[in-house]
């Protein structure tokens, strides 16, 4: 099958195969005499595969890995085991962080209680404070803007074996 056979059956855009392809977690389709792609059922599962992943909130990195293991069945899962593992840490600290947003922002919201004009909001004089104080606290040296997520600086490597832990 051609490439957008494949994306309508997999339910993912042609891009994002591409992009997969030149990650290396989808092989490399063969190519037809007028140089077309040519997918099989195998390339469908694997996609599922890693959609499924990415659906888990898990790194191209950690589906790296986790593919290097479904391509190496003789191998010791133990590796994979640890990866879940961090992944679960990972999720744990996320959910904590998201409660920890949800109370700020229902705080937030408890400021203004009713409709006035904008320059009176609670809502919005909070987000000003807020912001200036951020921004002292980041202007500081050794203090960027980074944003925190669930997976900071895993599965970055290509190598699974040289994974951070």
């Amino acid at each position: 099958m051609k490439i957008g056979e494949l994306a309508k059956a997999a339910q993912t855009q042609s891009e994002t195969i591409r992009y997969y392809e030149r990650e290396g977690l989808l092989p490399e389709a063969a190519r037809t005499a007028a140089n077309y792609r040519s997918y099989d059922n195998s390339h469908i599962q694997r996609l599922a595969f890693i959609r499924h992943c990415r659906s888990l909130d898990m790194t191209l990195g950690e589906i790296r890995t986790l593919l290097h293991f479904k391509d190496a069945p003789e191998e010791n899962c133990a590796e994979v085991n640890e990866l879940l593992d961090a992944h679960i840490g990972h999720v744990v600290t996320r959910i904590r962080e998201l409660k920890t947003l949800e109370g700020e922002l229902k705080a937030l919201r408890k400021r203004c209680t009713s409709g006035h004009e904008a320059a009176d909001c609670g809502i919005l004089s909070g987000l000003e404070k807020a912001a200036q104080e951020q921004a002292q606290r980041s202007s500081g040296p050794g203090h960027g803007a980074h944003i925190q997520g669930a997976h900071q600086g895993v599965g970055a490597q290509s190598n699974p074996k040289k994974q951070t832990k």
